[in-house]
């Protein structure tokens, strides 16, 4: 028969489903106020879970015996968590009642000693708290009696003879009753006349028991006097004392640095191992920093002494130039390590061609770079010249290093030729290198077309080239007031800065005369194809 009703029991078990929705309303006050103990939301679940859990298998069990592979896993699963839980809560309680006893306790500044003294002052507390609970008709334990036990309160009139379901007429029913049955035997227990009685019983065990009694409560008044007695080493006040005494102890030892072992003596010693770790860490990684920036000290000196560096300069204003060439729509190609026009020449390292979006599209512009200190004005005017003609372009750009240019303007323009002074490392030097190519591209396109041919006006394309060259100078001005005047720094950076806008200003107008350079050519050329 068990067979047959284990086989529907365990298939009913597999059709069960993973998960069971359920609402409840709980109103028992008991599980109310222990659920109340933990906060809304996944935490109080957790808890009515397991609680709803284990009424379950509270119920299981009083009816079945409870699966015992089932109980062995939640047991251990219940000791093991009730094992960490009273683990932490053993040091909890240990760091608590150490702090806790320390300033409860502590002779001189104790809450312990200040409340008792508080307390037990003629004003103190408990003697305020006993006179508003004990004293006068509006005391707390007057009142309390009077609405629990006055006139009208509930026990009252369940007491009153006048309520037919009283209380008094129920016992009055039960105790006329049974008082005709017990007053005989009553009467007879405290007659004196009975000797077996249990008045004249305890008269006789009073008489012979009166005077041990009498001697055994003085005993027990004399012990209890003297477990409170400080005279006395093994008293409990005695013990109190110690052990607070000792606890002191243990809490002054941990806090001190004497102690080798103590909590602020180990404190002491982690965090000067941290700090020296920090201070060695620091020492190495500032001493690699050295031997990286005294590397890169070398290096630099090395390539200035050698034909690298100018390399480098070379590579930088190509990167330079690209950049600009492409944001313009021009091509920008490095020809410094191929031979040109010229038989085994290679002067000329950047060319930009200029793209077909310029009036004068395809013209080509050589920019030859420089950091060496033997090159004078004159020689780099020789030298753009013939990189001019070794590439095959209409106009040139000799870039001089800023430091190894010659005493000069930082930009300066010799007929179809410009000169610039340019700092890879200086930003605002990049300024003199746009100006220069805005300069070369407006030469191309004045060169391209015919002046009179095209009746254009190209004055102000003069203006605005020979304004940026004044621009220019007076940046080199305003960088050499900089070098040498640090109080005036705040007027010399407002002038920096008036030079700079007005030069990007002056390029913006240069483009916007190309622009219309263009512009003019091509209504120009319009015009022409219309008429043939």
């Amino acid at each position: 028969m068990s067979d047959t009703l284990e086989e529907p029991r365990v298939r009913i078990a597999r059709e069960l489903p993973f998960s069971l929705p359920l609402e409840l309303q709980v109103d028992d006050r008991d599980v109310v106020a222990e659920l109340e103990k933990y906060p809304e939301g996944p935490e109080r679940d957790e808890f009515a879970l397991e609680a709803l859990k284990i009424g379950v298998l509270a119920l299981r069990r009083a009816s079945t015996a409870l699966d015992g592979e089932f109980i062995q896993r939640e047991t251990n699963r219940m000791l093991d968590s009730l094992q960490e839980r009273l683990t932490s809560h053993s040091e909890l309680a240990k760091s608590r009642l150490e702090t806790e006893l320390k300033s409860y306790f502590d002779p001189q500044s104790g809450h312990f000693t200040q409340r008792v003294g508080e307390l037990t002052t003629e004003n103190g507390g408990l003697a305020r708290l006993l006179k508003d609970s004990l004293d006068g008709d509006k005391s707390r334990l007057a009142q309390t009696m009077v609405s629990h036990v006055g006139e009208h309160s509930p026990l009252m009139k369940y007491l009153s003879p006048n309520q037919s379901d009283g209380l008094l007429t129920l016992l009055r029913t039960n105790v006329e009753s049974q008082l005709q049955t017990q007053q005989t035997r009553i009467l007879s227990e405290f007659s004196l006349d009975n000797p077996g009685g249990a008045l004249n019983q305890m008269i006789e065990r009073l008489t012979a028991k009166h005077g041990t009694l009498s001697k055994d409560l003085q005993n027990k008044i004399d012990e209890v006097i003297k477990e409170f007695s400080l005279d006395k080493p093994d008293s409990s006040l005695n013990r109190l004392v110690q052990n607070v005494n000792r606890a002191q102890q243990t809490i002054s030892s941990e806090f001190s640095l004497d102690n080798e072992r103590s909590g602020l003596c180990r404190l002491k010693t982690e965090l000067t191992t941290i700090f020296s770790a920090h201070v060695e860490a620091s020492a190495n990684f500032q001493e690699k920093v050295t031997v990286a920036l005294e590397k890169l000290v070398t290096k630099r000196e090395v390539e200035a002494r050698g034909t690298q560096h100018g390399g480098v300069f070379q590579d930088a204003v190509f990167a330079f130039l690209a950049q600009d060439a492409q944001r313009r729509g021009d091509v920008a190609e490095f020809t410094g390590n191929s031979v040109g026009q010229t038989k085994n020449c290679k002067v000329g390292d950047v060319v930009i061609h200029l793209g077909p979006e310029c009036t004068a599209a395809g013209a080509r512009i050589v920019i030859e770079a420089k950091e060496e200190a033997r090159y004078s004005i004159r020689a780099a005017h020789e030298e753009i010249q013939r990189a001019r003609t070794n590439r095959g372009a209409q106009h040139g750009i000799f870039v001089f290093s800023r430091q190894c240019a010659p005493q000069m303007e930082p930009l300066t323009r010799y007929g179809s030729d410009v000169i610039v002074v340019w700092d890879a490392e200086d930003a605002q030097s990049d300024s003199y290198l746009r100006a220069a190519v805005e300069i070369s591209r407006a030469l191309c396109v004045r060169c391209q077309q015919d002046a009179e041919r095209q009746q254009i006006d190209f004055g102000q394309i003069d203006g605005t080239i020979n304004e940026i060259e004044k621009k220019a100078k007076h940046l080199d001005d305003v960088s050499g007031w900089a070098n040498t005047i640090h109080s005036n720094s705040a007027k010399i950076i407002d002038r920096v800065r008036k030079d700079h806008e007005a030069l990007d200003k002056e390029v913006a107008v240069l483009r916007d005369a190309i622009g219309q350079v263009k512009h003019a050519l091509g209504e120009r050329d319009d015009a022409d194809a219309g008429s043939a």
